[in-house]
Parts: C-alpha cells; sequence; structure tokens
C-alpha cells in the first residue's frame, strides 16, 4: 500500500522541475524573436536560440519575423460612378520592429487587417469602376502606401497588397460582355474593310500595270490556263473577241482575188 501511493508522489515530484524548467529555458527559432517584459516594462529583444525567462518576473511574446499573409475578405464597395461591387484581397507584410509591434498595439495581425479593409474601401469608392477594371496595379499600389504610412508606427513593413477577385451584379457582367462582344465585331468590320481597300488598290495598280503593257495581260491568261492543269475533265473555252473576227474576215476577203 505504501509502495504504491509513493509511486504517484514520485511522479510529481519529477514532472515539477521538469515543467518549471521549460518554463525557464524557452528556444526562439530562426525567425523568431521574443520580446521580454520584466515586472511590465519591456525589457528586452532575445532569439534566436536558447533564452531564459524567469517565472514571474519575465513575460515573453514571440514575434514571427518572416513574410506573413493575412486575408481581405469580401468588402462591398460602391464606386465614384455609383457600381456596388465586392473586393477581397491579400495583404504581405513583416514585423521589422518587434518591440513596437508588441508594444504599442494590442494584436498587430488585426490590427493591420482592419485598417488594410479601410483604406481598401476608401481607394476604390474613390475610383469609377473602368478606372478599377483597368488600374488595378495602381490601386494595389495606392492601398499598400495608404497602410504602410500607419503601420509604419506599428514597426510593420507592407511588402504588397493583391486584389484577387472584382464581383460585380449579373445584369451588368451581361451589359459588359455585349459590349465587348460589339467591339469586336466593330473592330472585325473596320479590318475587313481595310483589306477590302488593300485589295482593291492592289487591283487598280495591275490593271493599270497590264493596260501599259499588252504582253503583261497575254501572259497573265497563259499562266491562269496553265495553272488548270492538265487533267482531262478540265475543259478551257477561249473567247475570241468580235473585232479579232471581223479583223480575220477582212484580211481573208483582201487576200482573195476579184470574181472568186
Amino acid at each position: 500500500m505504501g509502495a504504491g501511493a509513493a509511486l504517484p508522489v514520485g511522479v510529481v515530484v519529477a514532472l515539477v522541475p521538469a515543467f518549471l524548467l521549460s518554463r525557464i529555458v524557452r528556444v526562439a527559432a530562426q525567425w523568431e524573436r521574443a520580446v521580454i517584459l520584466r515586472f511590465g516594462r519591456f525589457h528586452g529583444l532575445k532569439g534566436p536560440g536558447l533564452l531564459v525567462v524567469f517565472p514571474v518576473a519575465d513575460y515573453a511574446r514571440f514575434v514571427d519575423t518572416r513574410l506573413l499573409t493575412l486575408d481581405i475578405p469580401h468588402q462591398q464597395v460602391i464606386t465614384r460612378d455609383n457600381v456596388p461591387v465586392q473586393v477581397d484581397g491579400v495583404i504581405f507584410f513583416l514585423v521589422q520592429d518587434p518591440q513596437r509591434a508588441v508594444v504599442t498595439v494590442q494584436d498587430y495581425r488585426h490590427a493591420i487587417s482592419q485598417y488594410a479593409q479601410a483604406s481598401l474601401r476608401d481607394v476604390i469608392g474613390s475610383m469609377t469602376l473602368d478606372e478599377l477594371l483597368s488600374e488595378r496595379d495602381q490601386i494595389q499600389a495606392r492601398i499598400a502606401q495608404v497602410v504602410e504610412e500607419r503601420s509604419r508606427a506599428w514597426g510593420i513593413h507592407v511588402d504588397s497588397i493583391r486584389l484577387l477577385d472584382i464581383n460585380m451584379p449579373e445584369d451588368l457582367k451581361r451589359m459588359m460582355s455585349r459590349q465587348a462582344s460589339a467591339e469586336r465585331e466593330k473592330r472585325a468590320t473596320i479590318t475587313k474593310a481595310e483589306g477590302d481597300r488593300e485589295a482593291a488598290v492592289n487591283l487598280a495598280a495591275a490593271a493599270t500595270t497590264m493596260a501599259q503593257s499588252p504582253g503583261a495581260m497575254q501572259l497573265r491568261t497563259l499562266q491562269s490556263i496553265d495553272g488548270l492543269g492538265s487533267s482531262p475533265s478540265n475543259t478551257v473555252l477561249l473567247a475570241v473577241p468580235v473585232e479579232v473576227l471581223e479583223l480575220a474576215k477582212a484580211l481573208t476577203a483582201r487576200k482573195e482575188p476579184p470574181g472568186t
């Protein structure tokens, strides 16, 4: 009975020092920095590697200094030309000053997320729909600049902000689709008209050349006949002008002796 009761006591005695040691000796990864608060005041930064945190006196807040991402949820925004759109995105940032990120703001992740959402609504609300669709890079840079100006005081650097999706009302999408289709048909008609005009100019130039050189017309005729091939199924009909027939008849009558 006594030996059975002593076993749990021994386990507890062994676990208590191990637990205290785990609370005193901490390990910070290569990308982490520990903000140490001693008796509630900022004491210093530690890490990476092993660090000692004194119980009761010290409090350690670990901060990830790698490039971090936060989703910007769908935001309902009305553009300057009164078109309702839904926009979402993602923000890329990193903590450059862990001390300010912990001391000056309660939750820097939540704070930068909320500020990015508000900045996105403000910037997009000052633009028209056409500007939103055609100037995405400029909009992203402008939102990032606005957020960076505020988050710099929190020890945070905004790397970039990307707009992922822009949703518009379905009737507006159909209208834009019809407009794009009409624009494509317009460009196709203009292209065809320009092609017809160039073809007409080339044909006129060819006709002028052939009119100035009768041999060119005959050569072209022979080329066309040759292009038909030698297949028995091809029948070539040569139309002789009436003037040529009359000229041949006149020459024949002139050569015949009188009284024939």
